[in-house]
């Protein structure tokens, strides 16, 4: 995810400066829950590499170690802090504990996809892990579900900007990623949210149909 406030050129003058502590801190970061561009930072990083500037496996190494590393870190404050959290901003807005345990439920049943798939999707790659430690995913198979993801995410980033990055403009290569990340996001909200709606139309239908026999 990139923020507007942080240019490409501030994080590609940080790569160049702190080069695989700065691959490693942006995405860890990131993925612990605080919302930085980790993801573009990654990008450089590839770049870096493609220009001789880096070394492709140690960026790699970086990536996959950083992004272990900040959804764990991001785990643990879910597991042991979030759901108190959860609910304090459930009275600020008046939304009732049943329905975040509802949201809770459901998001344990594709914890495993969420953590897997997560770092592919804008948001969802930061709040994956502090969800699912809110979810109380055995943490185990949460550290095998984040490995394999992180090392398939940082295998496709690093390489992607390692090799395109070399004959298509970085600006654009970002923008191509960022947009990626957002259309996956419309269509996981959209996947969750339907379902949802069709069966808030059943229910007012059966609602209709008692009431009338009545």
């Amino acid at each position: 995810m990139s923020l507007e406030f942080v240019s490409l050129e501030t994080i590609q003058f940080i790569a160049n400066q702190y080069g695989y502590l700065a691959v490693f801190f942006g995405i860890a970061l990131e993925n612990a829950g605080i919302p930085i561009p980790g993801e573009t930072v990654t990008l450089v990083g590839g770049f870096l590499a493609g220009s001789g500037e880096l070394t492709y496996w140690y960026v790699l190494g970086c990536a996959i170690m950083g992004a272990v590393f900040g959804d764990s870190c991001g785990y643990l404050i879910g597991k042991y802090s979030g759901w108190p959290f959860m609910l304090k901003l459930g009275r600020i807005f008046r939304i009732e504990e049943t329905k975040l345990m509802d949201v809770k439920n459901q998001f344990s049943k594709n914890a495993a996809k969420a953590v897997f798939f997560g770092r592919f999707i804008t948001l969802l790659r930061i709040f994956a892990g502090p969800l699912a430690g809110i979810a109380q995913m055995s943490y185990w198979k949460f550290l095998l579900c984040n490995f394999a993801g992180a090392t398939i995410w940082a295998l496709t980033m690093v390489s992607l900007s390692f090799f395109v990055g070399q004959v298509v403009p970085l600006e654009k290569l970002v923008s191509w990623v960022a947009k990626f990340g957002i259309v996956a996001l419309i269509l996981v909200v959209a996947w969750i949210l339907i379902p949802i709606w069709l069966e808030s139309l059943k229910q007012k239908k059966h609602a209709q149909v008692f009431n009338t026999d009545d």
